[in-house]
């Protein structure tokens, strides 16, 4: 019955109604080729960053500007040769929490730009409904009835001025710049274990130098005392002896704190309870050493790779495609719609040919009077475009900034580290001849105490120095966006099927 209902119904639907189905064909047509031709609002043209040829700094302490390739930049670590270092930098891409919620941030655009699309394509509803009615006796008959309906409803407006497709164009752009975003965070991350993991080597090196510093300390004050319970020597030198040595003491706690504290951060960037690295960097090992040259490439080079310029760049992009989605609703919109059912007031007459209905027609829709508020809304969009190329002109000029001051710093730290070097060995010489001289009674105890305060200073800054030329190489890095590729092993989703 209901299949002989539905053939009838295909069968005499169209052929009934020629007229109407000419019309929508005419404006399916029309709209097709409207839409595939004209969008309102600007067409975007990809910004170049302008970049000097060279870098204003003088190129030193091993730098030099040859080509550096992608593939060294994004696994730079590898360059310190530490298989620690680099077992920690691969557990972080692994399990870092900041890093998951980039991915997520990724699906999330994904999924938006797949909502952009579908309003592209027309809708289809089918519905359905029984209804029971009564009219009042007192405004009527009293009579009770029930309505039994099913069909069909669709629409479909059409993207003549190009709205949507700017939207959806946006949404792309979007897609993109929350990709780029992963990347930064991706720099970001490998930096900071770097950082970290140097930092806590150095708090190893810093506490190496104290304890050896008190160990000779120790011996000074044990020798006042031998000469002061003789006779040989007043209680001054003995206390100058015995606060020197406690001063050194009181170093430790604080370096302590600050071990500690590298390794839980190194702990929670790998996505893990503080106290879990700790184990593996119980043993002192010494700090990363650098490479002898190290290139850098030219700003063009540097400026091409940097996720934050790139995702400003796209944020740009996107900004622009919005002019003209809000330029859009200036214009008349355009639907086809219609609806085909079957209703009726009795269940076993639903299926029935006499039971047949439809409503179907193009219709259009336009804003005439909106007291300026679309215009104004262009005017956002405008301006919130001329924010986008500004920003990107300023992540450009801050980009420069960075790795200008980047190489800066990594080259006079090294002059720094070689005059700490002799002025360490120095003090070491100094220290040993002043307690000889101090022993033979050619000098008094200010010239020991002095010699050993020169040299516990100068081991510290030493061990800090060494720790800060291998931390700015890393910060070079980072600044110059290494730590990614587009075929990195971290991947843009965490979900292999995902279709962009």
């Amino acid at each position: 019955m209901q299949k002989s209902v539905f053939k009838h119904f295909h069968q005499n639907f169209f052929r009934n109604k020629r007229g109407c189905c000419r019309l929508i064909l005419a404006a399916l047509v029309i709209g097709l080729l409207l839409s595939g031709c004209l969008a309102v609002g600007p067409d975007y043209v990809r910004v170049e960053a302008k970049a000097p040829k060279t870098w204003h700094t003088t190129l030193q302490g091993g730098l030099n500007d040859h080509r550096l390739t992608p593939e060294a930049l994004s696994q730079w670590w590898q360059v310190l040769g530490d298989p620690q270092l680099e077992s920690l930098e691969k557990r972080a891409v692994a399990g870092n929490l900041e890093l998951k919620i980039a991915r997520a941030r990724i699906r999330e655009a994904r999924a938006l730009r797949g909502v952009s699309q579908a309003e592209l394509f027309p809708k289809l509803n089918a519905t359905g409904s029984i209804s029971d009615q009564r009219s009042s006796e007192n405004n009527g008959l009293g009579h009770e009835s029930k309505l039994y309906a099913a069909g069909f409803d669709a629409g479909w407006e059409l993207d003549i001025f190009g709205g949507r497709r700017r939207a959806l164009e946006a949404a792309h752009a979007e897609v993109a710049s929350s990709e780029e975003d992963l990347h930064d965070v991706l720099v970001s991350l490998l930096a900071e274990v770097g950082l970290n993991y140097v930092e806590a080597r150095t708090f190893q090196a810093r506490l190496t130098a104290a304890r050896n510093n008190i160990a000779v300390q120790q011996e000074t004050y044990e020798l006042n005392l031998s000469l002061h319970n003789a006779g040989l020597i007043d209680a001054l030198a003995l206390e100058q002896s015995l606060y020197n040595l406690e001063h050194s003491r009181s170093q430790i706690p604080g370096l302590q704190t600050g071990l500690e504290a590298a390794k839980n951060r190194l702990a929670v960037l790998l996505g893990k309870n503080p106290g879990e690295v700790h184990p593996e960097l119980a043993e002192e090992k010494a700090i990363p050493a650098i490479p002898l040259s190290l290139a850098v490439g030219i700003p063009a080079e540097t400026l091409r790779h940097r996720p934050d310029i790139r995702r400003a760049e796209r944020n740009l992009a996107a900004a622009s495609a919005r002019i003209g989605v809000a330029t859009a609703d200036l214009y008349p919109k355009f639907t086809l719609s219609g609806s085909i059912g079957l209703e009726s007031i009795s269940a076993g007459k639903l299926w029935q040919w006499a039971s047949r209905s439809w409503n179907i027609g193009p219709s259009f829709s336009w804003n005439i009077f909106d007291a300026g508020a679309i215009r104004q809304n262009i005017q956002v969009q405008n301006a919130r475009q001329e924010q986008a190329l500004i920003n990107y002109e300023n992540t450009v000029l801050q980009a420069l900034e960075e790795v200008e001051n980047a190489l800066v710093a990594y080259a006079k730290e090294q002059q720094r580290r070689e005059a700490l070097t002799q002025a360490t060995a120095s003090a070491q010489r100094a220290d040993l001849l002043a307690r000889d001289q101090y022993q033979a009674g050619l000098v008094d105890f200010s010239n020991v105490l002095e010699a050993q305060r020169s040299l516990l200073l100068f081991r510290d800054e030493l061990a800090q120095s060494n720790g800060m030329v291998t931390t700015n190489l890393i910060r070079l890095y980072k600044a110059l966006g290494g730590g990614w590729t587009d075929s990195d092993a971290v991947g843009l989703a965490s979900n292999k099927s995902e279709k962009k």
